[in-house]
């Protein structure tokens, strides 16, 4: 809600103190309207009461004036209605009952049509409280006569401040108990919350594998508390991948520094001796191998980071046919490539994944690395297999972990990172797509999986990740 062009501050009570005045102040309202209701149906029901039985008194009295034209005293048929009135058309009272002997004209309605009744209500001089007056004209035998009949209203003028005052406390101790009823339950319904934020304010970077405690029953609570400990799993998780992450980084950029430092300290101390040419191809090498480790990382920040980048129609197989003609390449790559495995995605991040793909599958190939492209119902399918030794079974997953390499593999290369095959899936999932270490009768096999371009819509994707490997 916004007042003047700003938005209301915000409140300073409390969510429990917040709900109870809005109950309250509710439940108020509604208690005052029904104690007003009641009370004017009350008042209807005696009123309309009245009016019947005063209608019935004057008509009896109008009966009395048209047989007879009292004078003097007269008598009282309707204990409820005792003062009677008979007045001439000089306004002289010519027969009263004897509450109203000797007193003036009631101060009643004026009459209207001769014969019917009009009531009112008003103060009858000797009279404590006010009396409901009855008034008709009539004509008898002496002229035009006006009679009255009135009952005073002592019993229900008097009970009315007690009836009042004991509705007024009757909203108030409504009002009350409903406030406390609802104070007490917000309370126990936050209880849990209020647990909640205490144990997850304890929860330090150190102490990332606490839960919150989930309460016994099954509500709405409940279900914040298993969400909070999913968010605190997932949380966790990420917490241990970046340690590792940062742990295996420091390893693997460690490696190369104290080789290069230890190789120029050994150089500097004797210069002479040293072959310079040589030194500088070794320091070369432990450059290069330190810019793949931090392209690697840069690719990987910005995998995580989900940095976008424009999306286009890829061949797939035209990319896989590009990639395998490299001429570097150390064994032949044989191709089977069907043509319509069009994906929609980054193409160079496309071409550094299959890049990465070939360059393991070349590392471990004995003679030869087979290269597959098909299409099987919405999804492109790339297969990359070699023909060495293979993965094991319970391996499979474990390639695909950042800075994860097997012992065959740092023997066939020292230089690498062990992160070729992570930025591959990483890629993979950004797409949409999947990629796997599948079953095969010799070698390795990665099977990769993307959606085709008119089955995934386009959506955002990891940017640029910096230079390709070599």
């Amino acid at each position: 809600m916004r007042v003047h062009g700003k938005r209301w501050p915000p409140g300073r009570w409390t969510l429990r103190a917040r709900v109870t005045a809005a109950s309250a102040a509710i439940v108020g309202l509604l208690l005052l309207l029904g104690v007003v209701a009641f009370y004017q149906a009350i008042s209807r029901t005696v009123y309309d009461g009245l009016r019947e039985r005063g209608t019935i008194a004057v008509n009896g009295l109008v009966a009395v004036v048209r047989s007879s034209d009292p004078r003097g005293r007269l008598t009282v048929e309707d204990a409820d209605f005792p003062l009677l009135q008979v007045v001439d058309g000089r306004g002289r009272v010519i027969a009263a009952s004897d509450a109203m002997a000797g007193r003036p004209e009631l101060e009643g309605a004026a009459p209207g049509t001769p014969g019917r009744p009009a009531h009112t209500t008003a103060a009858v001089p000797g009279v404590t409280d006010e009396a409901y007056i009855v008034t008709v004209r009539v004509r008898g035998r002496g002229g035009w006569r006006v009679a009255h009949a009135a009952a005073p209203l002592t019993e229900f003028s008097g009970n009315r401040p007690a009836f009042v005052t004991g509705l007024a406390i009757a909203v108030l101790l409504g009002t009350g108990g409903v406030a406390l009823v609802v104070w007490r339950s917000v309370g126990r319904a936050l209880r849990p919350v209020r647990r909640m934020s205490g144990e997850l304010a304890e929860i330090t970077g150190g102490r990332a594998d606490r839960r919150v405690t989930v309460p016994g029953c099954r509500d709405e609570v409940a279900e914040l508390a298993e969400s909070v400990n999913v968010t605190l799993g997932r949380l966790q998780r990420f917490v241990e991948r970046q340690r590792s992450f940062v742990a295996d980084a420091s390893h693997e950029l460690r490696s190369p520094l104290t080789g290069l430092r230890a190789q120029l300290e050994v150089a500097l101390q004797h210069p002479e001796d040293e072959d310079w040419p040589a030194v500088a191809r070794t320091a070369l090498g432990d450059a290069e191998r330190l810019a793949r480790i931090v392209g690697d990382l840069l690719v990987l920040a910005k995998l995580d980071a989900g940095v976008p980048a424009e999306r286009e129609d890829v061949d797939l197989g035209g990319l896989a046919r590009a990639e395998a003609a490299r001429p570097e390449r150390r064994v032949p790559v044989d191709l089977d490539v069907a043509e319509g495995a069009v994906v929609l995605g980054v193409r160079h991040h496309l071409a550094r994944l299959l890049t990465n793909l070939l360059d393991n599958a070349e590392r471990h190939a004995a003679s030869r690395v087979r290269v597959t492209v098909a299409v099987e119902g919405d999804e492109a399918v790339a297969e990359v297999a070699d023909d060495g030794s293979g993965i094991a079974p319970e391996d499979r997953e474990r390639v695909f972990r950042r800075f994860q390499r097997l012992p065959e593999g740092r023997a066939r290369d020292k230089g690498g990172s062990g992160l070729g095959l992570a930025i591959s899936r990483d890629i993979a999932i950004a797409h949409g797509g999947s990629l796997v270490a599948a079953d095969s009768d010799r070698g390795a096999r990665l099977v990769l999986r993307l959606p085709l371009a008119d089955a995934s819509p386009p959506e955002p994707s990891p940017g640029d990740e910096g230079p390709r490997p070599s």
